[in-house]
């Protein structure tokens, strides 16, 4: 549906009116409604920035020195990973605040309410890719898997394997063919579920198994 003759976003669900990497000075003066990641939160004291991030990019919100005591006590409250909602007004930004390295750094969204959906405890490391190498070990990536695919670069990674895969798919499907799913084989692990096993022609000793959990291949 169209609100107000505006055109609904491409991203608009029941929950959000628009994606954070979205925004650009042609959104100037519509209210909307954010939820994504607190990426960054900066206290001055009268204001308050918080760098909102989806999967679609990130823009700063901001809670001014005009705001009220409640709004500013609430958005002093966000933590980094934070999940978090903002409701506020479109603004586009002084020209010496424009941040050349946003994506929508032309504009800000003045917050008029913000709301913590889930809280994040202490980080086993910052999910900042400038950090990230010197930071965290592999195996404390590996064990908060889910973590360290909020990072930009994971995100880049998996954006682009699922755009190769859609070409892929694409082109084959042009030129007539189906794609059939058949099973197929890898190393057994001791866990989990009982595995259908096979044994290895080339190897004596070894086994093959059906896959039985998605979950490794995430982690490789």
């Amino acid at each position: 549906s169209v609100a107000g003759g505006e055109e609904k976003s491409l991203y608009a669900t029941t929950q959000r009116t628009h994606a954070c990497g979205e925004l650009s000075v042609a959104d100037v003066g519509k209210v909307v409604k954010l939820q994504g990641w607190a990426s960054r939160v900066r206290d001055k004291g009268a204001v308050v920035f918080l760098l909102l991030r989806d999967r679609y990019g990130d823009v700063q919100a901001t809670v001014t020195d005009q705001s009220t005591q409640e709004l500013k006590e609430k958005a002093k409250e966000v933590r980094p990973e934070c999940v978090v909602e903002v409701t506020g007004t479109v603004q586009k930004r002084d020209d010496g605040a424009i941040n050349p390295n946003m994506k929508t750094g032309e504009v800000e969204v003045i917050v008029s309410d913000v709301k913590v959906l889930s809280r994040t405890k202490s980080l086993p490391f910052a999910i900042d890719d400038a950090k990230i190498d010197t930071e965290a070990k592999e195996e404390t990536r590996l064990r908060y898997r889910y973590l360290d695919l909020r990072r930009a670069t994971m995100q880049k990674a998996i954006q682009m394997r699922h755009k190769a895969a859609m070409a892929v798919r694409t082109f084959l499907d042009g030129k007539g063919f189906l794609e059939i799913e058949t099973p197929f084989l890898i190393r057994a692990t001791p866990e989990g579920a009982r595995d259908f096993v096979v044994p290895s022609r080339v190897h004596p000793g070894d086994w093959f198994a059906l896959p039985q959990s998605p979950q490794m291949y995430k982690q490789t």
